[in-house]
């Protein structure tokens, strides 16, 4: 705590980066549950596969349900951190307020 000659307080580090959204490797705010639900579901997939089927069919669900994961997470993320439904289309709105 530096003491500031020109007006007597006290000057503090201030940290810049709170308005910031989360990001780990790439991925960011909202996305990284998503990305820890993907590969735990595909952990699972995977262990009920191997048990199941074997551990060919286990590995062909991990992989699937990872690359599925993984191409909804960058596409969803791709839109923006807010997204939103948007509708296409030609709206008419014949009244929009009552007399």
């Amino acid at each position: 705590m530096a003491e500031n000659a020109d007006n007597g307080y006290t000057a503090y580090p201030v940290f810049k980066g709170l308005q910031k959204p989360l990001e780990f490797l790439g991925i960011q705010g909202r996305y990284i549950y998503w990305a820890a639900g993907a590969a735990g579901g595909a952990i699972v997939g995977f262990i009920i596969g191997y048990c199941v089927l074997g551990f060919l069919a286990g590995l062909v669900v991990l992989v699937v349900a990872v690359g599925t994961g993984a191409g909804l997470i960058m596409v969803k993320q791709r839109k923006g951190l807010h997204t939103k439904k948007t509708d296409k289309g030609i709206f008419v709105y014949t009244c929009s307020k009552k007399i």
